[in-house]
């Protein structure tokens, strides 16, 4: 086995992809017949990591999409980002992004659920979505038709630097400030607003008599039935009128 540690790393760099363990010794086993045992392989693997740590190299190995990747270090992501963006042909339109991030959160769903979220119909984004590969065909749903329910590939963990999709952010970390639409207010029930009240301010004292009638309103005895009363009101308006047409005869 000799220059074994050197074909490891000449593997991982190799690779366009995340190159999966299992990967790397089924290449080794078929050319060279190594047999690497689990526990001497990830020895292996801490040593390149710990190699490749140190301030003389601008790249790290890192363990990436349930495989190992050579990538820059985050202190030079601005300028390989700036570099990307110049050699990017077309980014991802808002209606993709959506549609992968429904996706990410929701999967494996169907493009019916999809558009059941989004409330626009879908068919274009996740076409772009299986082009870039950042999306596949995870199998049929159970529905009608039996539906093509899609997932996020290792490609979409890949370009977002995710180990899985557990690693990907919690909803309710996404809950900041700068993420919400409106104040709070405006997305709570108006009996759900907390309001500061010294206690027993604006309250209203019913007396005992009170009762509630079959529409939920207020009944006192003794108090105005407000029938009678805009009965009463009427009829002052019209004796007022009758009086100015005398007045002017």
């Amino acid at each position: 086995m000799q220059l074994l540690l050197q074909h490891i790393e000449a593997l991982i760099f190799a690779s366009e992809q995340p190159i999966s363990g299992d990967e790397i010794l089924s290449c080794l086993r078929t050319v060279y017949g190594w047999e690497l045992k689990k526990d001497q392989f990830h020895s292996l693997i801490s040593e390149l990591k710990e190699k490749y740590s140190s301030e003389d190299f601008s790249f790290e190995l890192t363990e990436i999409a349930e495989g190992y990747q050579f990538l820059t270090k985050k202190e030079y992501h601005h300028a390989v980002n700036t570099l990307l963006q110049i050699k990017a042909k077309k980014r991802l339109s808002t209606a993709a992004l959506e549609t992968l991030a429904i996706i990410a959160y929701k999967q494996p769903l169907s493009k019916s659920e999809i558009e059941h979220i989004r409330g626009v119909n879908c068919d274009y984004s996740i076409q772009k979505l299986l082009e870039k590969e950042l999306i596949v065909i995870s199998g049929k749903g159970d529905g009608p038709g039996k539906p093509l329910l899609y997932s996020t590939s290792k490609n979409f963990m890949d370009h977002f630097g995710l180990k899985s999709v557990k690693d990907l952010p919690k909803l309710k970390d996404l809950h900041i400030a700068d993420n919400e639409i409106g104040m709070p207010s405006d997305l709570m029930d108006p009996m759900d607003v907390p309001v500061d009240v010294e206690p027993g301010a604006g309250s209203i004292e019913l007396p005992e008599e009170a009762e509630i009638d079959e529409e939920g309103d207020f009944k006192v005895e003794g108090s105005v039935d407000p029938e009678a009363a805009m009965g009463s009101l009427e009829q002052d308006l019209i004796e007022g009128e009758e009086q100015s047409e005398t007045k002017e005869e």
